[in-house]
């Protein structure tokens, strides 16, 4: 636990440093209680929130694929886990659907049991061919299993090693083959990724692809309505557990244009939007009467993937070089201070234990400065002289954009043609999980340096041919011993100098290139209060939750 509360610690503290570097009012006001806000008689109980998506369209709302920030921030207010991420404020974990967070039992054969009990009278919403019911130990164990179902679920690979069983209706057991400490077991069964519990007897009824777009959970919030490509429309569920919600509903409106978000919220036709990652357009916002911009956590981190599988990038060669082309700080200084900082391994230093920093880098050579003729002498010797050209696929999202287009002017410099084609942002998702990019930009938050690795550089994860395909880009299955050893590791320093190993040896064959993490930027009316402090989030949005309100 003393990792956990270490880890806690970093993260607010790069936070913080983040948040200073915008206005000073672009998200003090929000650390106020709702409650405090109800007292003074200033909130409109029973409003609808109008909130600005940065993307085209919806993925899946089916929560065990939703990997996208655009259906993240829509599961969160559906679902809950059997723990949660304190609002506001990962990676701080409590509980949630479950009573309390039990202390896990060695068993004789070396295994480790997790007992969970758990909350009484949760009502499951009502679906489209169902009742609402309360949901049970039968809900946790059948979301648990489909979780860990890889035709059910993109988090799939997270669940190796897992048996979940009914005890009683409302306990629990969660039994690990390997023993994990808090740190990496957590994270497992949190309101994140796989961790979401789902309602068995409603996804039943109408089938996995039906509840893609109408989900049934016990969260604060209920779905309502989707109409593509537009809007979906959420309304308050009035009996969660933790009391009816202070807003009537929420509005997600699907609006991949910045202008045409920024527009809506002058004119008072949204209430919060995603912003644009850019220092520039912070200011510029902030300094409007009636309007703030929050600058949190947690910071997603960019990563350039190399398929090894995939002529010419199965040259270390051509990887090296274009490794060397790239010039971090330029990128850098598209989202201007205080929006990114620079990273230099696929685990963020800046945020948790197993990453490594620019001395760890700079002390093993492999930071890969910037150095575009020793990135041409590297494409000489891979038979390349004259250059190359490959195509991309872009988010049109401006984290994903703005790299993909930076990248491909800084490579013309040293002869590689690589064409952008931008698409919405949920079509990305799909066609580089078919492998339709030979280098894959991802912009992405994982809670532990375990998921960072065995999500994208185990063997099991590669795209289409893994065991339990998920985002291995890089089609690599090098490192697989060193990713197993470490999880089963219950020495913590140990652990870590597995973690470190594990991408010294990524940057020594450079199957991917860290490049920066990125905070989260959401703009909003003065008058919406959250209902909790904006420190760091894990499913990447302010997170809209019973205690949220908009006041007069």
């Amino acid at each position: 636990m003393r990792k956990w509360l270490m880890l806690c610690a970093l993260l607010s503290i790069i936070i913080l440093a983040a948040a200073c570097a915008a206005p000073a009012d672009s998200g003090s006001d929000t650390a106020s209680s709702s409650d405090t806000a109800a007292a003074d008689g200033e909130t409109s109980e029973g409003a609808v929130l109008r909130l600005g998506i940065n993307a085209a369209d919806l993925s899946s709302l089916d929560p065990h694929f939703a990997s996208g920030t655009q259906d993240r921030t829509v599961v969160s207010m559906v679902f809950n886990g059997l723990v949660r991420y304190s609002p506001g404020d990962a990676p701080n974990i409590e509980p949630d659907l479950a009573t309390a967070i039990p202390e896990p039992e060695a068993t004789d054969d070396g295994k480790q049991v997790w007992t969970f009990e758990l909350r009484q009278g949760v009502m499951c919403h009502a679906g489209p061919e169902t009742e609402a019911y309360e949901l049970t130990a039968d809900d946790v164990v059948y979301s648990l299993q489909k979780s860990a179902n890889p035709d059910r679920s993109a988090f799939a690979g997270e669940y190796d090693g897992m048996t979940v069983e009914k005890v009683d209706d409302y306990t629990v057991s969660i039994t690990m083959d390997t023993p994990l400490s808090p740190v990496l077991f957590l994270p497992k069964i949190a309101d994140y990724a796989g961790g979401f519990i789902v309602c068995s007897q409603a996804i039943e009824a109408v089938g996995d692809e039906a509840f893609k777009t109408h989900p049934v959970g016990t969260g604060p919030f209920m779905f309502e309505s989707y109409t593509p490509q537009d809007r979906v429309v959420l309304t308050a569920n009035p009996d969660y557990f933790r009391g009816a919600p202070k807003l009537a509903g929420v509005e997600g409106r699907y609006m991949p244009d910045i202008s045409s978000r920024e527009l809506g919220l002058r004119a008072g036709e949204l209430d919060v939007i995603h912003g644009l990652d850019e220092a520039q357009w912070v200011d510029a916002i902030s300094g409007e009467e009636g309007l703030a911009v929050d600058v949190f956590g947690v910071g997603e981190v960019a990563t350039i993937y190399f398929n090894i599988d995939a002529e010419p990038f199965d040259k270390p060669e051509v990887r090296k070089a274009i490794a060397y082309a790239l010039n971090r700080d330029a990128f850098l200084a598209l989202f201007g201070p205080g929006i990114a900082d620079n990273v230099y391994s696929p685990v963020p230093a800046q945020f948790m234990d197993g990453g490594l920093t620019k001395d760890d880098v700079d002390a093993l050579d492999l930071e890969y400065a910037y150095d575009p003729e020793m990135a041409r002498e590297l494409l000489a010797e891979a038979g390349l002289a004259d250059g190359f050209s490959f195509p991309v696929v872009s988010s049109e999202m401006n984290a994903y954009r703005k790299v993909y287009e930076a990248m491909q002017a800084q490579l013309a410099e040293v002869g590689i043609d690589m064409q952008v084609d931008v698409v919405d942002h949920s079509s990305m998702h799909s066609l580089i999980r078919d492998d339709a990019n030979p280098v894959v930009v991802y912009v992405a938050f994982r809670p532990n340096a375990d998921v960072y690795l065995t999500r994208f550089f185990h063997s099991d994860s590669i795209v289409v041919t893994g065991a339990k395909p998920d985002t291995n880009f890089s089609h690599y299955a090098a490192i697989d011993d060193l990713i197993d050893s470490a999880r089963a590791e219950t020495d913590e320093a140990a652990q870590i100098e597995l973690w470190k190993e594990a991408q010294v040896q990524i940057l020594e064959d450079m199957v991917a290139y860290p490049l920066m993490y990125q905070n989260q930027i959401y703009a909003r009316s003065d008058k919406v209060d959250y209902g909790h402090p904006l420190n760091a989030i894990m499913n990447l949005n302010p997170q809209i939750t019973e205690m949220t309100t908009i006041g007069q």
